[in-house]
């Protein structure tokens, strides 16, 4: 965990500069708000948020938002944007993987776009998540279909290689989750570790509490 750490705080500060990492932030942060039922009286956390990429795109659809993650660079490149843009209503909380009390807070939201496959212990992160929601608020989880190892290089650890979707529902309805509903959101183009040119579908997946 340290490792992974590392690694994405050493990334942090060219993180933003890959066009392929905006423009899909920008695909997710519209199908979030066309589908989760967002409105200005919510308060929501990012988890995994990196860079605030999604984040901040997410901001104006809401009361407030929490941008958490396990990297302090990338907190770190979060909180200057905040800082340079003057964005009320966003805060940013460093997670300690290791510590027992999980996540803090409570939320009308909750979003995780391209985090999950980095967690090894995906079954007890969605009950994490699920204990933080409030009565009848609604998760988002966007990730990677399952793949066949070839779409990470040997810079960005992972843990896993995608979801199948069928099996992502089952973890969610397992986790205390309901209506389970899922969608194509969008698709990465990039040149993979095999170096073929390649588009990884992700998809979109929404449930509540």
């Amino acid at each position: 965990m340290d490792d992974t750490r590392g690694t994405f705080d050493r990334a942090s500060a060219t993180w933003d500069e890959e066009p392929r990492r905006v423009k899909l932030a920008e695909e997710l942060a519209a199908c979030i708000a066309a589908e989760a039922g967002i409105s200005p009286d919510m308060d929501a956390l990012d988890y995994g948020c990196g860079t605030g990429l999604v984040t901040l795109r997410l901001r104006p659809f809401v009361r407030s938002i929490t941008g958490a993650d396990t990297s302090a660079g990338m907190l770190e490149i979060l909180r200057e944007k905040i800082r340079n843009l003057d964005v009320p209503g966003v805060r940013t909380v460093l997670l300690d993987p290791e510590a027992t009390e999980g996540i803090q807070g409570h939320f009308h939201l909750v979003v995780s776009c391209m985090t999950l496959h980095h967690v090894a212990d995906v079954e007890s992160l969605l009950l994490d998540l699920r204990r933080v929601l409030l009565p009848g608020g609604t998760v988002v989880i966007a990730d990677l279909e399952k793949e066949d190892g070839s779409f990470h290089g040997d810079t960005i650890p992972a843990v896993h290689t995608g979801f199948d979707r069928k099996e992502m529902a089952e973890l969610l309805e397992n986790a205390g989750f309901g209506d389970v509903r899922d969608i194509t959101a969008a698709g990465i183009e990039k040149v993979s570790r095999d170096g073929r040119k390649r588009l990884y579908p992700v998809f979109l997946m929404v449930a509540r509490a």
